[in-house]
């Protein structure tokens, strides 16, 4: 899926899929299963999970101020010490997923009454400079499907072991 050649309402659905895509993947496993680490040097499922429900209501943040605020500064956060200082391994794998169903849902609502015009709304991002709104929407739709072949690796190395 390149999802920069989507129109805008279809990238909003495959944005919405992202949720349903991240709970198949990780349907089954055991609490021993989430926390192990197999594939050394990588994170485990559930800290993969944290991740991702950490950032889901940042990008939501930066898109609801691309759209109210005139060319926001959006800051960026190092995913590595978050992993670190926030409890990854203490978190509940539904609360996780259900945060990042929520922010999504929340977030499609409120893009599908967007103008086609906005999604070229610009923030200032600290780290990598302008970005249009549908830039975030499209590197957020992008992440969950990014890390899936992470999970898809622990659990095939959790089968071996």
């Amino acid at each position: 899926m390149n999802v920069s050649e989507l129109s805008v309402p279809q990238l909003i659905e495959e944005y919405l899929q992202g949720p349903k895509l991240l709970r198949d993947a990780v349907a089954g496993m055991t609490r021993e299963q989430l926390l192990a680490r197999p594939v050394a040097g990588k994170w485990s499922t559930l800290e993969v999970v944290a991740h991702l429900a950490d950032f889901e209501p940042v990008y939501g943040d930066r898109m609801k101020r691309i759209l109210a605020e005139s060319e926001p500064t959006l800051f960026g956060g190092d995913p590595d010490k978050f992993a670190a200082k926030l409890a990854y391994h203490e978190r509940d794998l539904e609360t996780e997923l259900c945060l990042i169903e929520c922010v999504r849902k929340q977030m499609a609502a409120i893009l599908r009454t967007v103008p086609d015009s906005d999604f070229q709304r610009v923030g200032r991002h600290s780290e990598a400079g302008p970005l249009t709104l549908r830039t975030f929407l499209e590197r957020i739709t992008g992440h969950i499907p990014h890390h899936l072949p992470f999970i898809t690796e622990k659990r095939r190395a959790l089968a071996t072991n």
